[in-house]
């Protein structure tokens, strides 16, 4: 009977934080100066990891990788967010949707396995710094990274194939700010039995494993650190994984807190403006942390303000 009911849907509309309708300006111009920023931060750290010699090491490889992906990740929904908040045709195609559900997810996921693979990073620095240059050679690096950007873009492939194949019977309208997934399976009019098994098994595998091994390096870390007998080289070991740490906190606590906490009718706003911090703050944080908390940028920044003075003194 579903299938006989159901209607062919070309475009959807967005209907995110409905609630707070005079706010919506105000929420335009917070995530147009956090994006301009999330752009900003994000290219000066690639940029600066490619033209400072002293920065091709694995964890800046890694951490330009992190920088791109925040890039990608932001550029693959704020542009619409923004035109959404301003606008009074708040809608999307259905390929749109598509597309931009595809990025998140995939997105997304690479982000989980690229945070466990720099936590394994520090892991191998510090508890292991004598065979760190053989361990992590450009060879593993390159697989690791790549694993990572491979790994997200198949699980996002295959749920959003799974999602966007979902009969829907003539509501197009999605309670939400983006094409996030499951808002999307909420307008299908057919079970989602499957979707639901393929989702349990991609958070088993992107979020609790990542958990797991992330917890796992940082307790070797700490165990390791502890046995260090100078306060200084504690000071200094603890400091080379600090920004990271930092970053995996907000990232997986922004998480689990949005996908974990008790629902109820009263808390959909809420839940909505947790997904905006989680989408534009999060990404706009990994670099003003990454910069603040690490020494080697800072000297890499003086080194590069120090040829770029010299190189314009000589030309005078």
């Amino acid at each position: 009977m579903a299938r006989q009911n159901q209607t062919l849907v070309t475009m959807f509309f967005l209907h995110g934080l409905a609630a707070y309708p005079n706010f919506h300006f105000i929420f335009f111009l917070l995530c147009l100066i956090m994006y301009i920023v999330i752009l900003l931060g994000n290219s000066f750290l690639i940029t600066i990891s490619i033209l400072d010699s002293h920065l091709h090491t694995p964890m800046y490889f890694f951490l330009s990788n992190l920088s791109f992906l925040d890039i990608c990740y932001t550029s693959a929904s704020v542009p619409l967010l923004l035109v959404n908040f301003i606008s009074g045709q708040k809608n999307i195609s259905f390929v749109g949707c598509g597309v931009q559900m595809f990025f998140s997810l995939g997105l997304g996921s690479t982000e989980c396995v690229l945070l466990t693979v720099m936590a394994y990073d520090r892991y191998v620095a510090i508890c292991r710094p004598l065979r760190y240059p053989v361990i992590m050679n450009k060879g593993l690096c390159g697989w690791m990274a790549a694993s990572s950007w491979m790994t997200g873009g198949l699980n996002s492939l295959i749920q959003t194939i799974l999602a966007m194949r979902l009969p829907f019977c003539g509501n197009n309208v999605i309670d939400y700010l983006t094409c996030e997934i499951l808002a999307v399976w909420k307008l299908a009019c057919t079970d989602i039995f499957l979707n639901k098994i393929i989702m349990l098994i991609s958070n088993v595998f992107f979020l609790v494993i990542p958990v797991v091994l992330i917890f796992i390096s940082y307790s070797f870390i700490l165990f390791t650190i502890l046995r260090i007998n100078s306060a200084t080289g504690r000071q200094k070991a603890f400091s080379t994984c600090s920004a990271h740490l930092t970053v995996v906190i907000i990232f997986y606590g922004s998480i689990l807190f949005m996908y974990m906490k008790p629902k109820s009718k009263d808390s959909h706003g809420t839940d909505e403006l947790i997904a905006l911090f989680y989408a534009v703050v999060i990404p706009m944080l990994n670099p003003i942390i990454y910069s603040l908390r690490n020494k080697d940028v800072k000297e890499a920044v003086k080194r590069l303000s120090k040829n770029i003075f010299l190189q314009e003194t000589s030309i005078c």
